[in-house]
């Protein structure tokens, strides 16, 4: 606090008779701020700036360009973060086939020498001798993600499939981590598409991507809302469902009880959940995994407070491949384990 008073984030405050500061609740809800915003990743700098700048009615374009140095400046941390897991993962993901090997790394990591070139070429030679092991066998994903992921006990058996089948599609661990879902989101899932639900995805893109043999085992047809096949990105949907009327107004038609895919257009999940909210569509389940940076991270916080069972990824992360692998997963489990009730008692 007394680090506050020196950097102005906190002002002047009077002073009782035996010198203590004597802060008003105002003084304390600015306090609150300050650490709100730091624990966001804000820096203290930055922090006064926005405190300061408030009431103003235009942007600080000081303050903007101050932030967006910031913001390259974690996307290098990150940058480093990811090159240190990637080396990590070289290392613990390698299944028993590459234990000899991985013995080997491990041995000489320890005798590494990089002040001079020469230890570099020796951890280039490395990962060389690592990656010579893999001609000799497939790859064993469910082993190597045994040793990777975080521990997943206290999530259900069939919960634990699709983090797996998610973290498989787009190849980053870290992704089990920003992945939402309501307590009884798998068994809205189930009871919906045991009795044969219609499935609705956002783009033609997303319908072709879903297992359309086991859908049809369950009885369950597929339907794209934004029904043009030249739609193939998430600028064009998120356009194309701002501009035609059709297609909101096919929003408002889907059929009760349905599971409803989206993965690209956010506006296409910002209306959903409007919709929601004003009881003008019943969906039994929502896969909202759309991406963006401003409009897709603001529909999937509102998806989460709405009252319809749901799984997301929270922020810009996600996609068709994961909205569609997302239900892939469920269909694959509901058909080989239809008997199990483990997501009963646990998400």
């Amino acid at each position: 606090v007394r680090h506050y008073h020196t950097l102005g984030l906190l002002p002047p405050v009077q002073r009782s008779e035996g010198n203590y500061r004597l802060y008003t609740q105002q003084d304390v809800q600015r306090l609150q701020r300050v650490i709100a915003l730091k624990q966001q990743g804000f820096q203290l700098s930055h922090i006064r700036q926005l405190l300061d700048s408030h009431l103003q009615e235009t942007i600080d374009p000081t303050l903007m360009a101050q932030l967006q140095q910031q913001y390259r400046s974690v996307i290098q941390q990150i940058t480093r973060l990811r090159q240190t897991a990637s080396a990590l993962e070289g290392l613990l993901g390698q299944d028993r086939h590459c234990q000899i090997t991985q013995a080997e790394a491990l041995a000489q990591l320890k005798q590494l020498e990089v002040d001079a070139q020469e230890g570099l070429g020796k951890l280039d030679q490395l990962w060389i001798n690592l990656d010579a092991e893999t001609t000799t066998h497939p790859e064993a994903f469910q082993e190597s993600l045994q040793r990777l992921l975080p521990d997943l006990s206290h999530y259900s058996e069939i919960t634990v499939h699709l983090l797996h089948q998610l973290v498989l599609a787009c190849g980053d661990v870290s992704l089990v981590n920003f992945v939402r879902l309501s307590r009884d989101a798998i068994s809205a899932a189930w009871d919906a598409l045991k009795f044969g639900c219609s499935v609705v995805t956002d783009v033609p893109a997303v319908a072709a991507t879903l297992d359309h043999t086991r859908l049809a085992h369950l009885g369950c047809p597929v339907e794209a809302l934004i029904d043009d096949p030249h739609i193939t990105g998430a600028s064009e949907a998120e356009q194309a469902f701002w501009d035609h009327h059709l297609w909101q107004k096919r929003l408002q038609q889907i059929p009760k009880g349905c599971v409803l895919v989206i993965g690209y257009a956010p506006s296409v999940l910002l209306t959903t959940c409007q919709l929601i909210e004003q009881q003008q569509i019943q969906p039994a389940f929502v896969i909202g995994m759309p991406i963006g940076f401003s409009h897709a991270p603001a529909a999937k916080r509102r998806l989460m407070e709405t009252q319809i069972p749901y799984i997301t990824i929270q922020g810009s992360l996600g996609g068709g491949l994961l909205a569609a692998m997302t239900l892939n997963a469920l269909v694959e489990t509901l058909i080989e384990k239809p008997d199990c009730h483990c997501y009963l008692t646990r998400p």
